[in-house]
Formats: structure tokens, C-alpha cells, sequence
């Protein structure tokens, strides 16, 4: 038998082939770039596409997945999950919260293990969090190498944007241990964009573009400024105690009360009742995502007593109500942590499972006007698997380096090389004759440096003066005229003031409007063409160098010659990366 029908080529050098993996606390997944150069999410081999990262062990048996999460009801003890997060720290850093339905995390020579029996012994040993990643990882890696027909050697990994390096070097010692390289790690809500931008006619347009990954533990939120194809996070907001186990929670107790008043018993006193109603109470969720109403159904559920019942979606908005609101209120949060408006948004990404749920994403386009797209299942048809954004964005980030050594990798993606200077004001243009507000904005602020913007002016006509200048954006709030009452006869002078009083209500209150308008704010040049032709055009070209030298130039449009300038720009700003 050759080597090749071993995945491994002629010359004995294995064949290099990454993929992306998304690792999550509740779920991951893991995808790659198909024959025919498509995005394509993998399925273990239970057809599971979002896997639980669960292990269990039955009598030295490992099972993973959907399996290990359906032991959590009668081997919890023995079965890990919600393990993540304590990848890299230690012991008195962690929340064990999220561990209490499954194996509880001890601390040992101050790191994180657990207290388990992962062999035929009945002896319970001590595994580390190190070691249960490694055995998660390989799973991933072995379901990856089935689906694929070759042994995958290398991945890119979407993480939290606020994961330490030694949590990095944690996850990278994991992955080494079962001869898998990481190749890059990539930041979750960067994962998300690219996975979008990469079907997108126009990927390298300038937009503000919000992602909001709501998780099953967490919600982290980001405001990305996209350049030319370039991410820089502007800022970040996270909740660790907000993600879809408070909304089942919400359901638990909803069917708990229920099932109390009918049979004078309350199921979440005893560990296997609360185990089997968190299990179906997730399953409603998810039901109630998809339709409007769902069957909470156990066998034996407390005192060998079945428990059947429904719920339908408006009950369930109704009961979740504060929760949802804090998903909001995270969004508006990273919005004015990054100093912007809602209306600077262009765009938003709902990630993460929890985001398939109707009422968050309803609520959140709510607070965004109509021009903002926000890209959830419940508000837009083409919108993708909020559940595969990540392992989407990381396949093709895998697919585009895999062919470069690590070390070269490292190097490019330094952050001496990555976080770069950034524009702190836009850069516009304004013309003669037309309105003095008509600012346009050629580069926009956050823009990486160095950058090169053209824009034409069309409609142009005679004597004609172009303005080049920094801007800034304000919002501008105006009141809508009131709506005008329908006269009524036949009414007394007497009655006018209690009728007045009568009339008051909410719908009366004058509505305000918001818009964002651009003003001018400090002139980099002036541009004069004289004597042009009805309907002419001119092409401005703005340059920024490395240094921060702006090069103007200004041609009309087949035209000979054309102006140029050249001055140092005012202001620049080190964020985000690039």
C-alpha cells in the first residue's frame, strides 16, 4: 500500500490541511472550504452540525456530544461541560456556576481539574481542563478528518475578543498534544463579518457593522469599523451571566410551577427532575424559534409522575421580558462605548444560538433605523445560521493561510503590524452652488492608514468651487408637526378646557425625528475649475500615507490636467486591528 491512500503524499511529508473550529462553551462546530471553493459546516458523526462541547464517561467509555449532553440526567457527575472559559486561568478566577447540572471543577496545586471516572476503575481521577480540551478538540478533529477524507492537520480558532494570550497558550498546548496546529486565533465577531462579507457583491465597502454573539453561558457584543476589507474592533460589551441558559431557566421554572400546582410537587428539588426539565426546556426554546408554540413533554418527570405541556410563543416573550431587555440594553451599551449612534450603524450580525430567537432580534432592529440591515433569521430570509457564523468565518481564514508557514504567520499578523494608525475625523468634500450642509464623505473616520479614497462629482456646470475638509458627524433632532385634530360641532365654550384635558394622550406628543448630517470642520483645500460644460464631472482622489501626508488630487473627468495638493494631516488615532 502507498502512503498516499494515508493521507500522507509520496515524499512522506503529511499533507497540510486546516479547517476552521468555532469552541464554544455550550456548542462548537467545525467547518471547510468544500471542492467546489463553498463554505461548508461539518457534521459529526451523529449529523449533529452544532455539538454539544460535552464528554461523558460510562465505564471508561467516552461519549461527546449529543450523547455525553443526554448523560447529564442520570451520569452528571461524570459528564463535563461548560468548560471553556476556565481554558488557561486558574482555579480562583472561575465561576463554577455554569458547571452545577454536570461535574463540578477542583481546584488542584491551584489549577482546574475535575473529579472524574473516565476508566474502568471505580476509582475517580483527576482530569485537568487542559486534558478534557485536548479530548474535546480531538473529537472535533477526528469528525473533521471523516466528513473531509483526510487527516487535518492544522486549524484557525474563533475566540472571545476578550481572551487572555495565556488562555491562547493554553488552548495551543491542547491542540499541539493531538497534532493539531492552530494556526491563527481569530476573534469571534471578525469570524462572524467575514463569513457575511465573503458572499457579499461589494466585501471591501466602508460600513460600522455591530455583531452580537449571544451564547448559551455569555453575550459579547463589538462595533467593527470595516475599511477597504480591513476590521478594526472599536469597542467591546459583555455579559457573563446572559445567554440562553437564563432563558431556560425562565422556562424551568415556568413548567416547575405548573407541574407544583397540579401535583403539590416541586421537580426542581431533586437533581435528576431538574436535570430532565433544563433538557426539555432547552428543546422548547428552540421550538418556540421555529414556531409558535411548543410541547414540554417528560416521562417520569417528579414521583414517577408524566408531565405534558404547552406554551406558546407570546407566553414565552411575556415571561422572558427583563431578560430580552438586557440583550438590548448590551447593544446600546457597546454603541455609545464606541462613541457612535445608532444611525452610524450600517449593519448588524446576530450570532451565537440564542440569536435565533424572534423577540431578541425584533428588539434589537427596534432600536435601528429602517436603513440599518439586521441580519437574524427572524428579520431577514438570506441571513445565515447565526450558529455557523463563526466556524464559517474561520474556514475561510484557514483556507486562505494554510499554505504559510506558522512562523510566518505569527509574523504578519504581530501587533506591530496589525493595530495601525487610524483616521480620527472623515474626510469630505463640498461643492459651490449647492446646499452648505451637502457634506460628502469621501474616507471615513477609523480608517487605516495608509488609504486611498476616489469619489466623482457629477452635475457639475460653469465656474465651480470643491472644498476638501475634515468632518464630523452630529445628529440632528427635529420635532414632526402634530397631526391635526378633525373639527368637531356642536361643542360649548365651557367645555373646552376639560375637553383639552380629555384629549391628552401619547399619540398626541409631538414625535421626534433623528438624522445624521455631516458638517465641515476644518478645510484642507480648495479646488476652483472654471467655465465647465452642463453635466460635468470631476474625480477627487484622496491619499493618506504611512506618515499621515494627505495627497489631494482633483481632474475634471475627460479632461486634460487637473490639481493637486498636498498638506500634513491633522489628527490620527491608534485603534482597533487592522
Amino acid at each position: 500500500m502507498s502512503d498516499e491512500s494515508n493521507g500522507v503524499p509520496a515524499t512522506g511529508t503529511p499533507e497540510h490541511y486546516a479547517i476552521g473550529i468555532a469552541f464554544g462553551n455550550s456548542y462548537s462546530s467545525i467547518a471547510h472550504i468544500s471542492g467546489e471553493g463553498k463554505v461548508e459546516v461539518i457534521a459529526n458523526e451523529e449529523g449533529d452540525r452544532q455539538i454539544p462541547s460535552v464528554l461523558s464517561y460510562i465505564e471508561g467509555e467516552e461519549h461527546h456530544g449529543t450523547q455525553a449532553k443526554a448523560q447529564l440526567v442520570r451520569n452528571s457527575k461524570n459528564t463535563v461541560a461548560s468548560f471553556r472559559d476556565y481554558v488557561g486561568k486558574d482555579y480562583k478566577s472561575i465561576d463554577p456556576t455554569p458547571c452545577h447540572a454536570s461535574a463540578h471543577p477542583i481546584e488542584s496545586d491551584g489549577q482546574i481539574h475535575f473529579s472524574i471516572k473516565d476508566t474502568e476503575s471505580e476509582t475517580e481521577n483527576k482530569v485537568s481542563v487542559l486534558e478534557i480540551t485536548a479530548r474535546h478538540l480531538r473529537r472535533l478533529k477526528n469528525s473533521a478528518s471523516d466528513f473531509v477524507g483526510k487527516p487535518v492537520t492544522a486549524a484557525v480558532v474563533a475566540v472571545p475578543t476578550d481572551v487572555s494570550d495565556e488562555q491562547k497558550a493554553a488552548l495551543s498546548k491542547a491542540a499541539e498534544s493531538i497534532q493539531l496546529e492552530i494556526l491563527q486565533f481569530i476573534p469571534e465577531p471578525i469570524a462572524a463579518l467575514l463569513a457575511y462579507d465573503s458572499r457579499s457583491s461589494n466585501p471591501t465597502a466602508d460600513k460600522n457593522v455591530l455583531v452580537a454573539d449571544f451564547g448559551g453561558n455569555r453575550s459579547d457584543v463589538a462595533v467593527i469599523a470595516s475599511r477597504g476589507g480591513m476590521y478594526s474592533i472599536l469597542a467591546t460589551a459583555h455579559d457573563y451571566e446572559l445567554g440562553g441558559a437564563q432563558l431556560d431557566q425562565i422556562l424551568v421554572d415556568h413548567f416547575a410551577k405548573e407541574f407544583e400546582k397540579k401535583h403539590k410537587s416541586d421537580p426542581r428539588k431533586n437533581e435528576r427532575s431538574l436535570a430532565k426539565l433544563r433538557l426539555e426546556a432547552e428543546a422548547v426554546k428552540k421550538a418556540l424559534s421555529l414556531s409558535a408554540s411548543a410541547t414540554f413533554s417528560v416521562e417520569s418527570l417528579a414521583d414517577g409522575v408524566d408531565f405534558r405541556s404547552t406554551i406558546n410563543r407570546t407566553r414565552y416573550d411575556i415571561l422572558a421580558l427583563k431578560t430580552f431587555a438586557r440583550f438590548t440594553r448590551l447593544v446600546e451599551e457597546v454603541i455609545k462605548k464606541a462613541g457612535l449612534d445608532v444611525l452610524d450603524i450600517d449593519e448588524v450580525i446576530l450570532s451565537g444560538g440564542t440569536s435565533h430567537t424572534p423577540k431578541i432580534a425584533k428588539n434589537i432592529e427596534a432600536i435601528f433605523p429602517e436603513s440599518t440591515q439586521v441580519l437574524a433569521p427572524a428579520t431577514t430570509t438570506t441571513a445565515l445560521h447565526p450558529s455557523e457564523l463563526s466556524a464559517r468565518g474561520a474556514a475561510l481564514q484557514a483556507s486562505l493561510i494554510q499554505e504559510f508557514e506558522k512562523s510566518d504567520i505569527d509574523q504578519s499578523t504581530h501587533e506591530m503590524l496589525t493595530v495601525t494608525p487610524h483616521l480620527a475625523a472623515a474626510i469630505g468634500y463640498q461643492v459651490s452652488g449647492q446646499s452648505a450642509d451637502a457634506f460628502t464623505v469621501i474616507v471615513p473616520a477609523e480608517t487605516a492608514v495608509p488609504a486611498r479614497r476616489t469619489q466623482v462629482i457629477g452635475g457639475l456646470q460653469g465656474d465651480v468651487l470643491v472644498r476638501i475638509a475634515e468632518g464630523e458627524r452630529e445628529i440632528k433632532v427635529t420635532q414632526a408637526a402634530p397631526k391635526a385634530k378633525p373639527e368637531t360641532n356642536g361643542s360649548k365654550e365651557g367645555d373646552d378646557d376639560d375637553d383639552d384635558d380629555s384629549d391628552i394622550d401619547e399619540d398626541d406628543e409631538p414625535e421626534e425625528i433623528r438624522e445624521k448630517v455631516w458638517k465641515p470642520k476644518q478645510a484642507l483645500a480648495e479646488f476652483v475649475f472654471r467655465g465647465l460644460p452642463k453635466g460635468s464631472k470631476v474625480e477627487v482622489t484622496v491619499n493618506i500615507d504611512a506618515e499621515q501626508v494627505v495627497s489631494i488630487t482633483a481632474r475634471p473627468v475627460g479632461g486634460k490636467g487637473g490639481l493637486r495638493g498636498e498638506i500634513k494631516a491633522a489628527e490620527s488615532a491608534q485603534n482597533g486591528s487592522a
